[in-house]
């Protein structure tokens, strides 16, 4: 299986974070996964391509905001909050919480179905 790369904590740039976190689609992933923890990549209800999806994933990865790891055939996504809070203290806390009060994700997801 290939070895997934993620960044060590000293080398995540500011830059790759707040560009991982400028899609809608990436920042709905990192809220969920901050509301409910860990989670597979296919447990997240969004209206995108699995090809689609995984891109997104390995942007997160890649810039060292989640960390990926694999289990059977799945990747289950977590969040890197101790990391991105040691580098950047309160930018993740920020964004979120500004996403959050914005409405979160009203397009994607369970609250299409209410």
């Amino acid at each position: 299986m290939k070895l997934l790369h993620h960044p060590d904590r000293k080398d995540i740039q500011l830059v790759s974070v707040l560009y991982a976190l400028s899609d809608p689609i990436r920042l709905y992933v990192v809220s969920e996964i901050r509301k409910h923890g860990e989670q597979a990549c296919n447990s997240f209800k969004v209206p995108i391509a699995k090809s689609t999806l995984s891109h997104h994933a390995r942007t997160l990865r890649e810039s060292g905001v989640v960390h990926t790891r694999a289990q059977g055939t799945q990747r289950i996504l977590s969040l890197r909050e101790e990391d991105l809070n040691e580098r950047f203290p309160g930018v993740l806390d920020s964004i979120l919480e500004a996403y959050e009060s914005a409405g979160g994700a009203v397009e994607f997801g369970e609250r299409m179905e209410e």
